[in-house]
């Protein structure tokens, strides 16, 4: 495994988090809690995880209902790998029914803090992330309350997920104005199929020492291959329990660009996932990917990807195989 420091910061971590949004559910959508991977099934991946080097873990407040960071802590404390892990959670979606069981307010920030300690079982989170932007609070209201916490000792820094090249250069402005700590990492999408981020944030993070950490890198898994035919989709895949994210992709010229892409895979005797991630990994803006594996064995692409860079001519080529028409258009 390899390893590089998150931005500025004293946080050296894994280029591969392990993303634990199927502990318990399916990210936070609330009609999907108890249809991810069970508390045993989450264990044997953190287990595999650590084995291979993997010590960036990354979870939220709502994944599966709280399930996924109360999983977490109990792993952490009967392997007393505490110090091992950095941790990062984030807080913004709705975690219960009430008109205050979400956003970045200080005051729901404050409450969610202690709730994510508590089922984490421990007493500071290494890095917390506003998971997507809230336009009903001032940008200024989160950052402070972020920063109070960092002076609390609760958090040892803080990011942000979700938030546009635009959105995170405000959020840098407005921490420098209030004279506190400045985000140091930005978590978006980013994959083959989805390169928005490369022209939208990765000069500003470089320009604000921010690091990039690239979630969905696999999209959803239609960068593996398992899906062949639109509206036709394993049995608890992505695509069968919460497609809606992927859904300009279900179309032909999608799937003619993907297998344009394995068929350069095989040529050069690698998966297709082995090949995807290589290619996020290689980007000189890409700090690290987050991969949500189901099984401990979906981790070895990831793990065959950090073993060696792709040559830029590579790079270019894929891109250019992808590349084309918007096939949301044609979806």
């Amino acid at each position: 495994m390899r390893y590089v420091r998150l931005a500025d910061t004293d946080l050296a971590v894994s280029r591969i988090a392990l993303g634990c949004g199927n502990f318990g559910g399916i990210g936070s959508a609330p009609e999907l809690f108890g249809r991810g991977d069970d508390e045993q099934a989450a264990f044997a991946l953190m287990d595999a995880a650590r084995e291979q080097g993997i010590t960036l873990f990354d979870t939220a407040n709502s994944y599966g209902g709280g399930r996924s960071e109360e999983w977490i802590g109990r792993w952490l404390a009967s392997r007393r790998a505490r110090d091992e892990i950095v941790l990062t959670t984030k807080v913004r979606n709705r975690v219960g029914p009430g008109p205050c069981d979400e956003g970045l307010s200080a005051a729901h920030i404050r409450t969610q803090i202690e709730a994510s300690l508590r089922r984490l079982g421990t007493d500071r989170v290494d890095l917390y992330l506003a998971h997507e932007p809230d336009p009903s609070v001032p940008i200024s209201e989160t950052l402070k309350a972020f920063d109070d916490l960092i002076r609390a000792g609760k958090v040892r820094h803080y990011g942000l997920s979700n938030f546009t090249g635009a959105q995170l250069t405000d959020a840098c402005d407005a921490a420098a104005q209030l004279g506190a700590a400045a985000p140091v990492n930005l978590q978006s999408e980013y994959s083959l199929l989805s390169r928005s981020a490369a022209t939208d944030a990765f000069a500003v993070c470089a320009q604000r020492r921010v690091a990039f950490t690239a979630f969905s890198p696999l999209a959803g898994g239609w960068l593996t291959g398992k899906y062949r035919d639109p509206g036709v989709y394993p049995p608890g895949s992505r695509m069968t329990l919460r497609p809606e994210p992927y859904a300009g992709w279900t179309n032909d010229l999608t799937l003619q660009r993907i297998q344009a892409v394995s068929e350069l895979a095989s040529q050069r005797g690698v998966e297709l996932a082995e090949l995807a991630l290589r290619w996020a990994l290689s980007d000189p803006g890409v700090t690290a990917i987050v991969v949500g594996p189901r099984r401990p064995e979906q981790l070895a692409p990831a793990i065959a990807a950090t073993r060696s860079a792709m040559p830029a001519e590579l790079r270019e080529e894929l891109v250019r195989l992808v590349s084309g028409p918007d096939p949301t258009r044609s979806a």
